[in-house]
């Protein structure tokens, strides 16, 4: 349990450092949306999960991912500057990615909690067009 509380420390201190450096940057408009980014993932990844629309098979990948997440062993340390979050923010995009393969984007927005903006941001990172044509015919 120890582990666990120093990891969730870790990364909050790096989160905190990354807001604080964008706003340092002059990218204070920014701030706001990273530090809205990673609750809003997680209230996104916890309604998701209980949603009976979301195939079985992509549930086991959000909680793998949300274990990932919150694990304190990882591939990359959390202390390392800007690549200690990297390894989560893999695991979550491709969960998200394979997500939007198998669940209609509207569920997706259903559950999100953030700025309707930042979630087509994030969509168009995940932008797949076979998808997007075989769902519009």
């Amino acid at each position: 349990m120890r582990a666990l509380l120093i990891a969730l420390a870790v990364t909050a201190l790096v989160y905190l450092l990354a807001v604080t450096a964008l706003v340092i940057a002059g990218r204070g408009s920014h701030a706001p949306e990273l530090a809205s980014l990673l609750p809003n993932l997680v209230r996104l990844f916890k309604g998701l999960i209980k949603d009976p629309r979301v195939p079985r098979g992509s549930k086991v990948l959000l909680l793998f991912a949300a274990a990932w997440i919150a694990s304190p062993i990882d591939l990359l340390p959390e202390f390392l500057p800007v690549i200690g979050p990297l390894d989560d923010a893999v695991v979550a995009a491709l969960v998200l990615r394979h997500l939007l393969k198998t669940t209609d984007r509207s569920v997706v927005a259903e559950h999100w909690h953030g700025a309707p903006a930042i979630l087509d941001k994030i969509l168009r990172l995940f932008a797949l067009p076979e998808l997007d044509d075989r769902r519009s015919s």
